[in-house]
C-alpha cells in the first residue's frame, strides 16, 4: 500500500507534464488550423519588400530625428506621423508599381525616359547622402554598444560592425538575406514597448497628434524638413523598386518579358505589403516622438547630441527596460538599414551604367555592383574618423534628403502617370494629386529649411 502511494506520488509530476504537453500540442494544432492563424500566416507571407523598406525608413537617422523632435518640442510634432503615412505609402507604391509593370528598376526607367545627365546627377546625390548616412549609422551603433561595456574600443566595434554587414550583404544568398531583413524589421516593436513602459499620458499624446502646431523658427523648420526627408527618402524609392525585381527573379521570372506580366493579384499583394510597411514605419515614428516627448522634454533634456545620450537619458526616468529596448532598437534596425542604404546606391548606379546587378548574384558575377557597396561602406567607416558629430550628421543628412527627394520624385510621378509606359496601371487621378502634393510639400519644407539656415 505504502509502495503504491510512493510510486503514484513519484509519477504525478511526470504525468502532469505529459498531460500539459498533450494539451499544449492540442491547442497549438487547433490554433494552426484556425481561420485566424491561416489568415495571419497568409498576411505574413504577403509581406516582403514593403515591410523591409518601411522598417529601413526608421533607420538610426530616423530614430535620431524623431528623438530630437520629441526632446525639443514634446508632443508638438506628433501630427507629422499621421500626415506622412499616406504620402510616403503612395510614393513607395508608385516605385513598386513601376518595377512590376516595366520589369526594371527605378534608375533603369529614369535612364530610358529622361536625359542621362539627370540620372547621373540624381545617383551622385543619392550615393553621397547614403554614404554619410551609413557613416553616422555605424557610429550610432558603436556608441550604443559601448553602453553595454564602456571599456569596449570604439574603433574596434565600428570596424567589426562594418565587416559583419559587408559579409551579410555579399555572401548571404538573397532568399536568406531577404528573410533575415524581414524578421529584423520586428525589432522596431522595441520602440512601441519602450513607450508603453514609460507611463505616458496618452490622452495628451492623442490630443497633440491631431492638432498641428508649427512655431516657424529656424530649428523647427529644419527639424520638419528632416522628418519629411527621413520618412520620404530617396534611398527608399530605389530600394523598393529594386527589391520588387529581386523578388520576381528569385521566384523564377528571370527575363524582362516574364517580369512584365502583371495582374490584379500581384498589384493587390504589393499594395498590402507597401501600405503595411509604411504603417509600421509611421507607428514607430509616433512612439519614438511620444516617448522622448513624455520623458526627455519635461525633464529639460532638449538637445540630443549622441546616440548613446538618447538611450541613456531615458534610464533614470523610464527605467532599465525602456532604456534597454530603445538601445536594442538602434542596434537591430542599424543591421537592417545600413545594407538598404548601401544596396540602394549600388542598384541606382549599376542600373545607370547597365552593369550586372543584384543581391541574388554571386560576387564574381557582379564585381561593380558589390564594389559600390564596399566603397560606400568604407566611406561611411572613414567618416567616423574625422570627428563629425553623428547626430548632427544624421539630422543634416535627413535635411539633405528632404531637399533632394522632390527632385527625384518628379520623374517617378511622371513615369507612373504615363499610360504609354504603365498602360492600365498608370496613376489614378487621386494618386497623381497625392504625388504632386508630396513634391510641393517637400519642396516647400526644403526651401524653408534653406532660408532658415541663412536668415
Amino acid at each position: 500500500m505504502n509502495k503504491n502511494i510512493i510510486q503514484k506520488t513519484a509519477e504525478a509530476p511526470a504525468e502532469l507534464l505529459e498531460k500539459t504537453i498533450e494539451e499544449t500540442e492540442k491547442v497549438s494544432r487547433q490554433f494552426k488550423s484556425s481561420k485566424a492563424a491561416k489568415n495571419t500566416e497568409k498576411y505574413w507571407d504577403t509581406l516582403g519588400p514593403g515591410l523591409t523598406t518601411g522598417a529601413a525608413d526608421d533607420d538610426p537617422s530616423g530614430i535620431a530625428t524623431y528623438s530630437q523632435a520629441g526632446a525639443q518640442y514634446g508632443f508638438s510634432l506628433l501630427w507629422l506621423s499621421f500626415l506622412t503615412y499616406p504620402l510616403a505609402a503612395t510614393v513607395q507604391e508608385m516605385c513598386a508599381r513601376i518595377s512590376l509593370v516595366t520589369g526594371r528598376g527605378l534608375a533603369a526607367n529614369i535612364r530610358s525616359h529622361f536625359p542621362r545627365k539627370i540620372l547621373y546627377f540624381l545617383t551622385l546625390l543619392l550615393f553621397a547622402a547614403n554614404s554619410f548616412n551609413i557613416g553616422a549609422d555605424l557610429g550610432m551603433m558603436a556608441e550604443t554598444l559601448k553602453l553595454v561595456n564602456p571599456n569596449w574600443n570604439y574603433i574596434f566595434l565600428i570596424v567589426i560592425i562594418t565587416v559583419l554587414l559587408l559579409a551579410f550583404q555579399i555572401f548571404v544568398p538573397y532568399k536568406k538575406y531577404a528573410k533575415y531583413l524581414k524578421w529584423l524589421a520586428l525589432i522596431l516593436f522595441a520602440y512601441v514597448a519602450s513607450a508603453l513602459l514609460a507611463n505616458i499620458n496618452w490622452s495628451e499624446v492623442l490630443k497633440s497628434a491631431v492638432t498641428p502646431a508649427i512655431q516657424f523658427n529656424k530649428d523647427q523648420l529644419l527639424l520638419i524638413c528632416a522628418i519629411f526627408g527621413t520618412t520620404i527618402s530617396p534611398y527608399l524609392f530605389f530600394w523598393q523598386s529594386s527589391q520588387e525585381i529581386e523578388e520576381e527573379i528569385s521566384n523564377g521570372q528571370t527575363t524582362l518579358a516574364a517580369r512584365r506580366v502583371t495582374d490584379d493579384g500581384k498589384i493587390k499583394r504589393m499594395r498590402t505589403d507597401v501600405w503595411s510597411g509604411m504603417f509600421f514605419s509611421n507607428l514607430v515614428m509616433f512612439f519614438i516622438i511620444a516617448t522622448c516627448g513624455a520623458i526627455l522634454f519635461p525633464n529639460g533634456i532638449t538637445n540630443i547630441t549622441t546616440a548613446a545620450q538618447a538611450a541613456e537619458a531615458l534610464r533614470p526616468f523610464a527605467g532599465d527596460w525602456a532604456y534597454g529596448l530603445f538601445a536594442a532598437g538602434i542596434i537591430g534596425i542599424g543591421m537592417l538599414s545600413i545594407p538598404v542604404l548601401a544596396g540602394s546606391s549600388s542598384y541606382a548606379i549599376s542600373e545607370s551604367f547597365k552593369w550586372r546587378e543584384g543581391l541574388g548574384k554571386k560576387l564574381k558575377s557582379a564585381y561593380a555592383f558589390y564594389g559600390v557597396i564596399i566603397i560606400s561602406m568604407l566611406i561611411g567607416l572613414g567618416i567616423n574618423f574625422i570627428g563629425l558629430n553623428t547626430i548632427k550628421v544624421l539630422i543634416y543628412s535627413a535635411v539633405a534628403n528632404g531637399i533632394v527627394a522632390p527632385i527625384v520624385l518628379i520623374p517617378i510621378v511622371l513615369i507612373s502617370s504615363s499610360k504609354k509606359i504603365m498602360g492600365t496601371w498608370a496613376n489614378k487621378p487621386i494618386t497623381k494629386i497625392v504625388g504632386w502634393t508630396v513634391i510641393t510639400i517637400m519642396a516647400a519644407s526644403g526651401i524653408a529649411a534653406i532660408v532658415s539656415l541663412f536668415a
